[in-house]
């Protein structure tokens, strides 16, 4: 499951992997900002970081067990997913995008023009 999302996150336009916190966690950037934090766990542990509009956070939350304030993060602004299968792929996908949108939004524009051509 872990690489479908990880392949998701890079298949973003201008999207870029690095592992600054270690070989267990992916950050995965445009334009030198985070919008996924992949952790590799064994199986049932994996999950990911994703930025979420604060309103959109809290119902998320309140709609899927595995989604929870951000761990290690700001709470108000980041979820966790906890990629123990009980969401679809679809759902995960639709978060990463609204995290990679919300990133690209706070972009110059002249960066924003790049990565929509």
């Amino acid at each position: 499951m872990t690489n479908s999302i990880m392949n998701y996150c890079l298949g973003k336009k201008g999207a870029v992997k690095e592992f600054p916190f270690g070989p267990e966690a992916a950050v995965i950037k445009v334009a030198d900002k985070m919008f996924a934090l992949l952790f590799e766990g064994n199986g049932e542990n994996s999950r990911l970081n994703l930025k979420c509009d604060p309103i959109i956070a809290e119902n998320l939350r309140e709609q899927h067990e595995a989604v929870i304030p951000g761990y290690h993060m700001n709470k108000k602004h980041w979820n966790t997913v906890k990629l123990d299968g009980s969401l679809p792929n679809e759902d995960i996908y639709a978060m990463i995008d609204h995290s990679y949108d919300l990133i690209v939004q706070k972009l110059p524009k002249r960066i924003q023009e790049t990565l929509s051509e």
